[in-house]
């Protein structure tokens, strides 16, 4: 497995099976844009194929705050520790900033604990219809 920063060889083919169970998923196109336009973008790449099959992302003003919003491996991957190392390359590449925050459903919590997260209350707003990207 290849960790990497950078776009340079991913392409949208390079992006399937991920999103699994979202009912209005972002197309490979939509998928490409937001780690394109993400601050920061940890990738893990099938050394082989070229595939990715792991990637977590996260906005920042690069001061004080970090938000992390996706953390997704496909799942013949899952298990293998590739979500242990993104989450571990993400937060070496935000350590310094005052807050790092990530929002999960509860049954999730455990991971990001083991992850050197803290449970935390937040508020939120979630716009079902524009899941699969804004147009």
């Amino acid at each position: 497995m290849r960790y990497t920063d950078k776009l340079d060889s991913v392409t949208k083919d390079k992006l399937t099976g991920f999103f699994v169970g979202w009912p209005n998923p972002p197309s490979p196109e939509t998928h490409m844009k937001l780690l394109e336009n993400s601050s920061h973008i940890v990738l893990a790449v099938e050394e082989e194929s070229g595939q990715v099959v792991g990637f977590i992302t996260a906005i920042s003003d690069g001061v004080l705050s970090a938000y992390i919003p996706l953390l997704e491996v496909v799942p013949e991957f899952q298990g293998q520790g590739i979500g242990n190392e993104l989450v571990k390359q993400m937060l070496q590449k935000l350590d310094g900033l005052y807050m790092v925050d990530l929002l999960c459903d509860e049954e999730l919590q455990p991971y990001y604990e083991k992850q050197s997260m803290i449970k935390a209350t937040g508020m939120m707003i979630r716009n079902y219809q524009n899941q699969s990207g804004k147009g």
